[in-house]
């Protein structure tokens, strides 16, 4: 697991040093999560996104799939319980991104259920995201 985790760091901050300016004609959505934790983005609208670090889309409605990897702590399981990794995957919907705007996609747990939201530019939740599936890792 500690594998897990340095090489999770490693391409955080590997990532981070080339993302590319964004285009004004188009809403860009940041992601954010905890170093113990992994957030991607998977899909736009079903179609598997160009890159993993970020979201780009035109303004409008989309749908956004993110992966969320999480540990869940023994505390949460049982007392002789060992930390369990979950792999999850989230949807948020917005039916209004609008070109230049910046979002950010939250993401977090409580316990085994994970959760995300959509912010705006002005930090307001604009979209929750509904469970799409998890895994143990």
């Amino acid at each position: 697991m500690r594998m897990f985790m340095l090489t999770a760091s490693l391409l955080t901050l590997a990532g981070c040093a080339g993302l590319p300016d964004p285009d004004p004609a188009q809403a860009w959505i940041d992601l954010d999560s905890d170093q113990n934790t992994v957030l991607h983005a998977l899909e736009t609208d079903d179609k598997a996104a160009t890159d993993k670090r970020y979201f780009e889309v035109p303004p409008g409605r989309h749908e956004l799939t993110v992966r969320y990897q999480f540990p869940v702590e023994a505390t949460n399981i049982g007392p002789d319980a060992q930390r369990l990794w979950r792999d999850c995957t989230l949807s948020l919907a917005f039916k209004d991104f609008s070109a230049g705007e910046r979002y950010q996609v939250r993401a977090g747990s409580t316990g085994f259920r994970p959760w995300a939201k959509l912010y705006s530019q002005d930090h307001k939740v604009i979209s929750q995201a509904k469970p799409a599936g998890c895994q143990h890792s």
